[in-house]
């Protein structure tokens, strides 16, 4: 870490109550609970613990806020000047909130200042510089009528984020939702929850009306049913795990049938033909895709189906490299590529996959242990198995940690049939240099991003969001992510003269 990283880890000081109609605020209850910092093992903050009646205030605040039209009926260029301010301003304390983020959520230091924290302002100034580009549309009809399509905000919206990249996906949520003209009630997750509410206090510094962005921090059994529930929000989005999506269109339909809006859990294969680039190449995109954020991500490449004439001298490099240069460490420390599993518990869910790796018969090739324990952190080394099959548990359930499953195929056909065995859809790579293997392939992989040559999930301007149950109701990121925070409208005026 660098002398002046550290002077501002030194110096932090943790925004812990809920902000509520542009203030921090204490629970209700007046409880709080522990947030802990996975790398020690060791207390972080006491944060305000919200129930079901501070969700109640924030939805009163932001429908308040959205009624009265200071947000709502704001000019697009206002919308957009103050969304730009908000995103300067998450610029300008970068430092502070990636030493805030790393602490809270174990994630390398280097990659949450690189990447985490300058996307989250990226996120917000796109969806700021769309808002006065984004026309609505006149229908063709006669001279009898004119027939306006017009969008309208939807109205309050409640979001509920996940542990794993807790800016980010926040701005995911924000960027397209107060561009629109919502209100926003969003809860984040309860291990992670400090970054978020320094961005909120940020957000009323750029000029965000009190009331338009409330965050409610509380366990998800608590305050994430309460937005679900609530009779006045009309829009929910969530990400994280399916079986925790699937909820979420229960409560819809018990109550008021709001609109639901899941980014979900993933499978993702990384396909490698016999005619992939060469090796040296494409083993670090590889490695990437899985070991990246602590494999802690929705659509890490967690399955590698290679054609059986690369597996054996890919495998080799993949072990050398995630031994030797994937370094398990101290997530402030600059050189460390891989930080703590999130939680103890956490930890444990992931060392019971490799035993059950191990029990079906795959081959442990790397890792697999947990490393570092003297720290009290949540360490676990890369872990890579060979010689596995679709059917097995490792192959099949999302392990949400650094474990790469390796799946031999002879044929194109049983490649794409591998790599769509799954309950998932979210991303899937693909690894070939003849162009008509990629475009073939990339039709046939079920999933809603597809890599070619590349890990990745596009860029901001496109949408992200998966198939079958890895995605529900709309997408993240590009002008597509506007749709479910607004409403359709059709205005028809007649233009026929009345008879005297």
């Amino acid at each position: 870490m660098t002398r002046s990283l550290a002077s501002v880890a030194d110096g932090l000081r943790f925004r812990t109550s809920a902000w509520i109609d542009g203030e921090f605020v204490p629970a209700t209850s007046g409880r709080t609970y522990t947030s802990e910092n996975p790398a020690t093992g060791r207390p972080l903050a006491e944060i305000a613990e919200g129930g079901a009646e501070d969700v109640d205030r924030a939805v009163r605040a932001a429908r308040r806020a959205f009624d009265d039209g200071a947000w709502s009926n704001a000019s697009p260029s206002e919308r957009k000047r103050t969304l730009i301010r908000f995103a300067d301003l998450i610029d300008a304390h970068r430092d502070e909130l990636a030493a805030t983020e790393t602490l809270d959520a174990g994630k390398p230091i280097a990659d949450v200042r690189a990447l985490d924290i300058p996307d989250t302002a990226a996120t917000i100034r796109w969806h700021a510089e769309a808002i006065d580009k984004l026309y609505d549309q006149v229908a063709p009809t006669g001279p009898s009528a004119v027939a306006m399509i017009v969008r309208e905000p939807a109205g309050v919206v409640g979001a509920v984020i996940p542990w794993n990249y807790p800016a980010q996906m926040a701005a995911w949520k924000l960027g397209p939702a107060l561009a629109t003209g919502n209100s926003v009630v969003i809860k984040p997750a309860a291990q992670t929850a400090l970054s978020l509410l320094r961005i909120a206090e940020l957000a009323g510094e750029a000029g965000l009306p009190a009331g338009v962005l409330n965050v409610v921090p509380g366990p998800g059994d608590v305050v994430g049913v309460a937005i679900a529930r609530h009779p006045d929000i009309d829009v929910v989005a969530f990400t994280g795990s399916t079986e925790v999506g699937r909820s979420f269109l229960h409560h819809s339909a018990d109550t008021n049938l709001k609109r639901v809006v899941l980014e979900l859990g993933g499978k993702s294969p990384q396909v490698v033909m016999a005619d992939a680039p060469p090796l040296d190449a494409i083993a670090p995109k590889i490695l990437d895709a899985i070991f990246w954020n602590m494999g802690e991500n929705c659509s890490a490449g967690s399955r590698l189906i290679v054609h059986r004439s690369r597996r054996k001298e890919l495998v080799e490099r993949l072990v050398a490299a995630a031994t030797q240069e994937w370094l398990v460490g101290d997530p402030m420390e600059d050189e460390t590529r891989i930080g703590p599993m999130i939680t103890r518990g956490h930890l444990e869910r992931v060392l019971g996959y490799i035993e059950a790796g191990r029990r079906d018969g795959a081959r442990l090739v790397a890792g697999g242990r947990r490393v570092l324990e003297d720290s009290g952190g949540h360490f676990l080394a890369p872990t890579i198995f060979d010689d596995a099959t679709n059917d097995m548990r490792i192959a099949q359930e999302e392990i949400f940690g650094p474990v790469l499953t390796v799946i031999p195929f002879d044929t194109e056909a049983e490649a794409v049939a591998i790599a769509n065995d799954t309950p998932y859809g979210l991303a899937a790579s693909l690894y070939t240099e003849n162009l008509r293997t990629a475009h073939r392939m990339a039709r046939a992989l079920r999933a809603g991003t597809v890599g070619v040559n590349a890990y990745s999930e596009g860029d901001l301007s496109t949408p992200f969001g998966g198939y079958k149950q890895s995605g529900f109701g709309g997408h993240d990121k590009s002008v597509h992510a506007h749709d479910q925070y607004t409403e359709l409208k059709t205005i028809w005026i007649d233009m026929t003269e009345a008879e005297a």
